[in-house]
C-alpha cells in the first residue's frame, strides 16, 4: 500500500505530540547553552588564561597566520588578571552577567512546560538575539573591540535565533487549533 497504512493509523494528535516532543529538545538544547553560556561568565580569568595558552600552544600553527587574534587573546588575558588584581569589584558585573544568563535560562521552564501558552517568551528570545547585532555593531568601537571580534560576538546571537525560529515554526501549527479552541471557549 505504498506506505499509506502508517499515516491511515497515525492520529493528528501523534502528530502534535511529536511536534511538542521536537520543540521541547530545541528548547532544552538553548536552555542548556544559555546556562553554560552564564556558568562561563564566572571563571573568566581562568578560561582567558587558557584561551591565551591554547593560541599560542596547540593553536599556534594556526595563530601564526592570525597574530592579531593571538594578539588579542593574550591582551583580554593580561587585562583580565590586571583587572582582577588591582579593581576586583569589576568582576561583579560579570557576575551578574551570569546570573542573568542563568534567570533568562529559568524563564524557559514556562515555554518547555506549555510552549503554546508560553510563546511569547519564545518571540521576546528572538528579539534578544537580534538585539546582540546592533549592540556589537555600536558598543564594540566605543570600548575598543577589533572588528572580528564583534562578528564573534554577533554570532551568539545569529546561532542563538536558529533553534528558536525552529521552534517557532513547529509551534505555528499548534497556536492555530489553540486559538480557535480560545475564541470559541
Amino acid at each position: 500500500m505504498n506506505g499509506t497504512s502508517e499515516s491511515l493509523t497515525e492520529s493528528p494528535l501523534d502528530g502534535e505530540r511529536a511536534a511538542l516532543r521536537r520543540v521541547r529538545r530545541w528548547l532544552g538544547a538553548f536552555v542548556v547553552c544559555l546556562v553554560l553560556s552564564g556558568l562561563t561568565a564566572f571563571p573568566l580569568e581562568t578560561e582567558t588564561r587558557w584561551l591565551a595558552d591554547f593560541a599560542a600552544g596547540p593553536a599556534a600553527p594556526l595563530t601564526d597566520h592570525l597574530p592579531a587574534l593571538r594578539e588579542w587573546t593574550e591582551r583580554i588575558r593580561d587585562g583580565i588578571a590586571d583587572t582582577n588584581t588591582r579593581y576586583p569589584f569589576l568582576a561583579y558585573g560579570t557576575d551578574w552577567l551570569a546570573f542573568a544568563h542563568l534567570v533568562i535560562a529559568a524563564a524557559f521552564w514556562g515555554p518547555i512546560k506549555d510552549p503554546v501558552r508560553n510563546v511569547w517568551v519564545i518571540r521576546w528570545a528572538v528579539l534578544a538575539c537580534a538585539g546582540i547585532l546592533p549592540l556589537a555593531l555600536i558598543c564594540g568601537p566605543l570600548r575598543g573591540i577589533p572588528l572580528y571580534w564583534r562578528f564573534v560576538d554577533m554570532s551568539f546571537g545569529i546561532i542563538g535565533v536558529v533553534p528558536l525560529l525552529v521552534v517557532l515554526h513547529a509551534l505555528r501549527p499548534l497556536e492555530r487549533p489553540a486559538r480557535t479552541a480560545a475564541v470559541a471557549g
